[in-house]
């Protein structure tokens, strides 16, 4: 896989952490989908055992953000 595929991953990753620091639920669960649609299109059409090591932390850590952005809807409320 591309390095830019993996800087992109990492940087919209970022994004989705810095909405959740920012409390901004809506717009966090808007870029996860996003995102994990993204991966999920990448995972696709990848082959490599490697790539798809490192594609699968990104899953285990959209999943963990999931979780974050749950958690901060029930705050809100």
């Amino acid at each position: 896989m591309k390095d830019d595929n993996y800087l992109v991953l990492k940087n919209n990753v970022q994004e989705i952490i810095d909405l959740i620091a920012a409390k901004n639920a809506t717009e966090a669960t808007n870029r996860l989908v996003e995102v994990s649609d993204k991966l999920d299109d990448i995972l696709d059409h990848s082959d490599d055992d490697d790539d798809l090591r490192e594609l699968s932390k990104y899953q285990v850590l959209l999943n963990q953000l999931h979780q974050k952005i749950i958690a901060l809807n029930g705050q809100a409320q």
